[in-house]
């Protein structure tokens, strides 16, 4: 009986589900999620390792019109397995301290995909607002070997 006056004693509270992992909550700074019932601009993009041990994306740099919808292919032609994550900068710096944390992580996000080695991936998105994004790989160690790449929308 002490237990349940104990129990009833405390405070209510609320609890709510939360976003996911630490890193994941859906706040989209590049955008939003694309409508397949609309027409999208193709973007190939590839992404791999160079034999002088950069990571990179091909392309480097993407221009965009604001309200354009664009659907990235992502293939990983590369030996080891990326990610590609579209967001703002500063979205995907926190993302990255959060991959740090909790290596292996993978990705199936409306503006990110894990995509492992010889294997692809679609994204469909809307730029709806302006501004320079970057999609880029948050594996640990591979932002730092170059695997970024700009987006401007005007």
């Amino acid at each position: 009986m002490a237990a349940t006056l104990a129990l009833a004693a405390l405070p209510a509270v609320t609890v709510l589900a939360g976003p996911g992992a630490p890193g994941h909550a859906h706040e989209f700074g590049a955008g939003e999620p694309g409508d397949p019932s609309k027409p999208a601009r193709l973007v190939p993009v590839t992404m791999r390792e160079t034999d002088d041990g950069r990571m990179v994306f091909f392309p480097a740099k993407l221009d965009v019109k604001a309200g354009e919808q664009i659907r990235f292919k992502i293939t990983n032609a590369g030996r080891a397995d990326h990610e590609f994550m579209l967001d703002t900068v500063e979205h995907n710096a926190t993302h990255k301290i959060a991959m740090e944390k909790h290596p292996g992580m993978e990705h199936d996000d409306p503006n990110g995909k894990t995509v492992p080695a010889g294997q692809s991936a679609d994204v469909l998105w809307k730029f709806s607002k302006p501004g320079t994004f970057e999609f880029a790989c948050l594996v640990p160690g591979h932002y730092e070997a170059g695997m970024h790449s700009t987006v401007v929308v005007r």
